[in-house]
């Protein structure tokens, strides 16, 4: 990592307020060069707190981008943060008018020439490519890093159609607990408290819109961009990781988007910017990458990067399987369209007698991190025990095969039950036994008909569903197995349905594998990076603390009651103080558990605790919520609790209790 602290040009950095047309104000914070010639600007837009949360990070590339010609704008979305106004759901549309209005602000100070660029990963990817679909004439060119185009199926919220218990639960913990966070009184001002209080008397578990949304209706298909990409008129840099979830976006971005206005690049990288050097790598120069992107679409200049390959992907060597890798082996190589002409497809039918599948509750475990954020226990382990908790089908690798690209499974099931999901990992097999998990994929099987529909099956019928697995690009080396492990539960990934118990039979002889195997070329087209680079560090303190570290992510298991019992640490932060005073601790526990045989029995509880606290002024908050989810066999019942003390008084406390119809979950 090459730090740099002296740049093209000299930069200032203001914080201001940014007016909408109500007359809201959203807190905001620019770097720009010192020159007296207009520069276009670049926006990230966020809900994280630019003050604190992701202030570390925000150092690593808005000063950077400063220093190369370009306003660099950070802002706290409407009611987060130190913004004016009441928070919302995600990708709401009040949130996205806010951010055409931002966009069209910037292109109106004197310091910017008129052109704006996005960029973000996750949210800010997200509602970059939103923003973008509304097509405001001065937005020319975003960069969108691990974000989606679907928010139906391949968000946090479901997968296959099936309920993500894992992230859906975790994930609107996590919001509830950032939601209730309070403005900071040394940018706000004394109006902090009545800001705060008026903030909590709005809040409402975004768990309870996305679980009364079972089906792919039109709360979802708002902010999907997959619904009209002709919507988009920006040049797209869309960049994943093959260990990130949303990954398969890119590849749907530079099959839809016109090659004249996309570009596509996955690494081999967790949720996290490719600069940042976090597990796995390698990590590239993606902010001189980023900067190609910029001084083409928003300066004009001829940077390459429009000649560059459609879509740069990493085909990852074969390597053993363990939870975290510093440096993945592989190569990069280039495709010139997409579907690329250098991909075939290669078909794998299953062998052998009918076999009837009834995957204990708790196969799943070993599942990995859904969001790996480059820690020691985000990705799987040992397949193993998974797979004997599976119907496997193995097939020899006589040549080394490369794949890239999104595997294809046809399965021909019988099933007694009305409902149920089935789900199918990929995995290679080493010489030794290990099995090393590739991609996945699952299916709820009364969504087999579409996204959008709630077919029951009719039990006892026999039916072939077919659905895709994450892309990927790895190699199979010769002398290693190919082995295709079918499975009808994955606890906590998906949310078991009722009579998932009872499972399926899966028929071998009209079942199949169909894989996107990419030729092996003896040249390949040269693709290379700079090594990263960023900005100098914010000088945030990490203090060591007398507590001995929680597990990542623990293995219970209660023999007698057949009970299995997972908890992670999320490990988000830890305790931190700022260069500006502020001391900021955040502590989160996530718990999954469930009985071997019982679907009815999984249950999901998050719980965060908060502390904010100023010495200086003095002033010190704490925020403390719990939020859990059970079932039977009608509905989900979801408990939340929020408790907000200012200087150890409570002054908020609520609890919702609710109770939400299983429909197609």
């Amino acid at each position: 990592m090459h730090i740099r602290t002296s740049l093209p040009h000299d930069t200032t950095h203001e914080d201001l307020w940014i007016p909408l047309p109500d007359q809201t104000l959203l807190y905001a914070r620019v770097w720009r060069p010192l020159t007296d010639e207009p520069v276009p600007a670049l926006l990230e837009y966020l809900p994280y707190r630019l003050t604190d949360w992701t202030a570390p990070r925000d150092h690593q590339r808005h000063p950077w981008y400063a220093g190369h010609g370009y306003a660099s704008v950070r802002v706290d979305i409407r009611g987060h943060g130190n913004s004016e106004g009441m928070p919302g759901d995600e990708y709401s549309a009040t949130e996205l008018a806010d951010g055409v209005a931002v966009v069209n602000w910037l292109a109106e100070q004197p310091w910017c020439n008129g052109k704006v660029g996005m960029f973000g990963i996750s949210w800010g990817g997200f509602n970059s490519l939103q923003i973008a679909a509304l097509a405001p004439e001065p937005l020319k060119a975003i960069v969108t890093v691990c974000s989606t185009d679907d928010r139906y199926d391949n968000d946090v919220h479901y997968m296959g159609g099936s309920v993500l218990a894992v992230d859906m639960h975790a994930w609107a913990a996590t919001m509830l607990a950032f939601v209730s966070r309070p403005p900071d009184p040394l940018y706000v001002g004394p109006v902090w408290r009545d800001m705060w209080l008026k903030r909590l008397e709005t809040v409402d578990p975004f768990i309870h819109t996305w679980l009364e949304h079972q089906t792919r209706d039109e709360y979802w298909r708002h902010g999907s961009v997959c619904e009209d990409y002709g919507a988009i008129e920006a040049a797209v840099l869309a960049v994943g990781g093959w260990h990130d979830p949303y990954r398969d976006t890119v590849l749907r971005l530079v099959e839809h988007l016109p090659a004249d206005r996309v570009r596509g690049l996955i690494g081999p990288w967790s949720h996290q910017y490719p600069d940042r050097g976090l597990p796995p790598g390698p990590a590239i120069g993606f902010l001189q990458e980023t900067l190609r992107w910029w001084d083409q679409h928003l300066k004009g200049a001829d940077t390459g990067v429009m000649r560059e390959p459609l879509l740069r992907a990493y085909v990852s060597d074969p390597h053993p399987p363990v939870t975290v890798y510093d440096t993945l082996p592989g190569r990069w190589v280039g495709e010139p369209a997409w579907p690329s002409p250098n991909v075939t497809t290669i078909s794998y039918g299953l062998r052998g007698d009918p076999v009837p599948v009834r995957s204990p509750q708790h196969t799943g475990l070993d599942a990995g991190r859904f969001f790996p954020f480059g820690n020691d226990a985000d990705l799987p382990p040992d397949q193993r025990d998974e797979d004997a908790r599976s119907a496997c089908f193995d097939f020899e690798v006589a040549e080394e095969t490369w794949v890239l690209g999104r595997p294809r499974v046809r399965l021909r099931l019988t099933s007694q039950a009305p409902r149920g999901q089935v789900v199918a990992r990929l995995c290679d097999v080493a010489p030794d036994g290990s099995s090393t998990l590739v991609t996945r994929g699952a299916l709820n099987l009364s969504a087999r008909h579409g996204r959008e529909k709630d077919v029951p099956w009719t039990p006892g019928a026999t039916e072939d569903v077919e659905f895709e697995l994450n892309g990927i690009g790895h190699a199979f080396p010769p002398g290693h197995r190919l082995r295709v492990a079918v499975s009808s539960a994955y606890w906590p990934w998906i949310w078991p349905q009722p009579e998932s118990a009872a499972g399926f039979t899966l028929d071998p002889a009209g079942s199949s594998l169909e894989l996107p195997a990419r030729a092996r070329a003896s040249e390949e087209p040269a693709i290379a990076f700079e090594e990263p680079e960023q900005y100098e560090p914010l000088g945030v303190n990490h203090p060591v603390t007398l507590d001995e570290p929680r597990p990542e992510r623990l293995v219970v298991r209660d023999v007698a009651r057949g009970e299995w019992r997972l908890e992670v640490d999320p490990r988000y932060g830890g305790t931190r103080v700022y260069p500006d005073g502020l001391e900021f601790t955040e502590d989160a526990l996530e718990t999954y558990t469930i009985q071997e045989g019982d679907p009815l029995s999984a249950r999901t509880r998050s719980d965060w605790s908060i502390r904010l606290h100023r010495p200086d002024l003095p002033w010190e908050t704490t925020i403390r919520t719990r939020s859990e989810i059970t079932c039977d066999a009608e509905s989900f019942l979801t408990s939340n609790e929020v408790v907000c003390a200012e200087g150890g008084e409570v002054v908020f406390h609520r609890t919702w209790e609710k109770r939400i119809p299983r429909t197609a979950g």
